[in-house]
């Protein structure tokens, strides 16, 4: 089944899409039916019996309840979600550019003000310097999960969408730290020591408005067979800057799912996007050559199973605003 969030006459509405790819919106295919769900996170949490009214809706499908896609905006299939969790450097394609790295999935945190819907323009201004997309699997969870175990982990899915990880590289440069850390000596507790250490914090490189694309639709996933196996392309101004599959991945869905709820509580609603999908296409340019200052849009996403995800790209000609006090 695939869900959607829309906006239409400027409200915001849930729909489900039929079989003629048509969509159906929930509020007036049960209009004479009281509590329908107003956002997805309510429809999420109502689990089968949400799905019980998408499947009343679509049985109804009247010529009213259906809405053309050229009438609506798209918004992100959760458009508030708790929190997005996103899993660095997963790609086999990447051990070989690592000099040291951990042996279990790190992920940093964007906020959901980074989120814009499927065919709505991502704004990139130029004093980010160098942005690019990232194409990856999104998980989106559907039941509150803590320590939950692998082999139970994919319980805990709702569905999938397809997230764009928009990073800003130049920002990363520039937030870079070259530093001493301290630390408590290992073998005296009471003597601190010196560490050499490089970071570089996502605040602004991953989390910036714009920086993260959600959608079309959630598709739930009894219609995922195997997350781990699905063909993933990315093209920006019509070349294809990545073709590859999710079987590359470092780590499976279910081991990204367990390992990050063994820290961090999951909440229905909650996004976890689970790696870059950046084997170069057969051009053999990557996503690292589609700087979207220099390339412009659009941005076109596919994974299979899911569909496929466009966005226009606009450079706003910005410098950074005036943030220091004189």
């Amino acid at each position: 089944m695939k869900l959607i969030s829309f906006k239409v006459a400027g409200k915001e509405r849930l729909g489900v899409v039929n079989d003629q790819m048509e969509i159906v919106d929930l509020s007036l295919a049960l209009k004479d039916q009281k509590n329908i769900p107003s956002s997805m996170l309510e429809f999420i949490c109502l689990a089968e019996k949400g799905i019980e009214l998408a499947l009343r809706a679509l049985s109804v499908c009247n010529e009213e309840a259906v809405v053309s896609a050229e009438e609506i905006s798209f918004l992100p299939p959760v458009p508030l979600p708790g929190k997005i969790c996103g899993v660095a450097l997963n790609n086999s394609a990447s051990n070989n550019r690592k000099i040291s790295a951990p042996d279990h999935p790190a992920f940093f945190l964007k906020p959901s003000s980074c989120l814009v819907g499927h065919r709505e323009p991502v704004t990139v201004r130029t004093c980010y310097g160098s942005v690019h997309p990232e194409p990856e699997l999104a998980v989106i969870i559907g039941k509150k999960t803590k320590d939950v175990d692998a082999v139970d982990a994919l319980n805990s899915i709702y569905g999938y969408s397809i997230f764009n990880d928009i990073t800003g590289n130049g920002m990363r440069a520039e937030d870079l730290f070259h530093y001493q850390a301290l630390y408590a000596a290992a073998d005296d507790p009471s003597r601190i020591e010196k560490r050499e250490q490089h970071l570089s914090y996502a605040g602004r490189y991953k989390g910036t408005d714009n920086f993260g694309v959600l959608g079309p639709w959630l598709v739930t996933r009894d219609e995922v067979k195997d997350p781990d196996n699905l063909q993933v392309g990315c093209r920006v101004a019509g070349e294809l800057v990545a073709e590859d599959n999710t079987r590359f991945y470092n780590y499976k869905v279910a081991e990204i799912v367990s390992f990050i709820s063994q820290f961090q509580t999951l909440f229905p609603g909650d996004i976890i996007s689970c790696g870059t999908a950046f084997q170069p296409g057969k051009t053999r340019k990557s996503i690292h050559h589609a700087n979207l200052l220099v390339t412009g849009g659009p941005m076109e996403i596919t994974i299979e199973s899911l569909g496929s995800q466009y966005n226009d790209v606009v450079i706003e000609e910005k410098e950074l605003g005036a943030w220091r006090l004189d």
